[in-house]
């Protein structure tokens, strides 16, 4: 299984960028996509998560409204639209594949995106994005 992601570049806050994630020798059926972010001197963080279960993807509250997953089956690619970039987004944006579930921070389940990577099997190898005026 590989992915790889492109798509990120330099861009000025309010722009926006569309990430693409190509994975190839993977079966998407029943499967969960993800995109996590790594800013300089922090831990990685979630981003963002989808199921085929489940109508409403999940997005943590730095980028809801902002951000839009999704993927194309019959394309193998994984997406992540970014709109009205802030200079906080600037990051190394990793996708990510598995078989696992997406989840919430609320006790329920539901909510902002926990940002479990052990939910994820198989990762890219990140692409840079740098939002500056």
């Amino acid at each position: 299984v590989q992915l790889q992601a492109f798509g990120g570049g330099l861009v000025q806050p309010g722009g926006s960028l569309r990430l693409s994630c190509s994975v190839s020798g993977f079966r998407f059926h029943d499967s969960v996509i993800g995109w996590f972010r790594q800013a300089p001197g922090k831990k990685r963080e979630g981003v963002s998560c989808a199921s085929e279960s489940d109508e409403n993807p999940y997005y943590a509250d730095s980028v809801t409204g902002r951000f839009t997953i999704s993927r194309d089956i019959a394309k193998s690619m994984i997406y992540l639209q970014m709109n009205t970039l802030k200079l906080e987004d600037t990051a190394v944006y990793y996708c990510a594949i598995g078989w696992g579930a997406c989840s919430g921070t609320y006790d329920d389940g539901y909510g902002p995106f926990r940002g479990l990577e052990s939910e994820f099997s198989y990762w890219g190898q990140g692409t840079q994005v740098t939002v500056s005026s």
